[in-house]
């Protein structure tokens, strides 16, 4: 599974556009997803705090788009990228993600 962070009205948006567009879709041509084991990092750094998220989980066979696993950081960590919208059936669940009272994040059981 991967999965990707979403904020509440974009993930209620897409459910009723039929598919999911980030907004780095349009800017960077991809959507940006984690492994459940790299996820924290990004969490952290670009949302620290931020309460109307949710982590959508995904299952890589069913994704319509193309999925890489790219270093787009240069560091050697490959992260899996998107390229194309998501399809809803890719999503198997979604899951609240809220920050801890320090604003940070951690994982979900069962994710």
């Amino acid at each position: 599974m991967i999965l990707h962070i979403a904020r509440r009205e974009e993930w209620e948006a897409a459910q009723a556009a039929g598919d999911y567009r980030a907004d780095t879709l349009l800017t960077e041509g991809f959507i940006h997803c984690s492994t459940p084991a790299q996820v924290l990092g990004p969490a952290n750094a670009l949302f620290h705090g931020q309460s109307d998220l949710m982590l959508l989980v995904i299952e890589p066979a069913r994704l319509a788009a193309r999925l890489v696993y790219e270093d787009s950081h240069g560091n050697g960590e490959q992260f899996p990228h998107l390229y194309g919208p998501l399809n809803l059936d890719a999503v198997t669940r979604v899951v609240p993600f809220p920050p801890g009272p320090d604003g940070r994040f951690a994982l979900p059981a069962g994710v």
